[in-house]
């Protein structure tokens, strides 16, 4: 199961998406970075509406790795409603945020967050994490998207 496959990676942070990607590619990922940058540009993303309207169809990630505070639609709220849409809520998403308030951590797992991680501090821990994550998630998990390749 290790094709490519597209990660939707949601964060408004141009320094915090500059070092993901750059960690990315010390990684040798294969695997397509699709951002988006805030949670109303999610929602035009996964609907096909607004700047991907276009696209009839725009790829559907494997995974989404998600900060929870956004502008527009926070994170919360995005989890909520994608984990209650028929068509999306298979789709794995990662909160990957900053906040590692209770609260936060609560409700994201009561709105169906499959997983939790909060963004470490420094290049190396950050590498080692999304090393990690991305290994779990995206080589060995089985994930919706890979039942068409089983």
């Amino acid at each position: 199961m290790n094709q490519k496959k597209i990660i939707l990676v949601v964060e408004d942070s141009d320094e915090d998406f500059t070092a993901f990607t750059r960690i990315m590619q010390e990684l040798e990922s294969p695997h397509q970075i699709t951002r988006v940058c805030d949670g109303d540009e999610v929602l035009d993303y996964l609907y096909n509406e607004g700047a991907y309207a276009d696209l009839k169809t725009a790829p559907r990630p494997a995974i989404i790795l998600m900060d929870l505070n956004l502008p527009g639609t926070d994170g919360r709220e995005l989890i909520q409603q994608v984990k209650q849409d028929d068509n999306l809520k298979d789709i794995p998403i990662v909160a990957f945020t900053t906040s590692s308030n209770a609260k936060d951590i609560k409700a994201c797992y009561s709105y169906g967050v499959n997983s939790y991680i909060v963004k470490p501090m420094g290049v190396a821990l950050l590498r080692k994490t999304l090393r990690e994550l991305l290994n779990y998630w995206l080589k060995y998990a089985i994930l919706p998207s890979d039942m068409d390749l089983i």
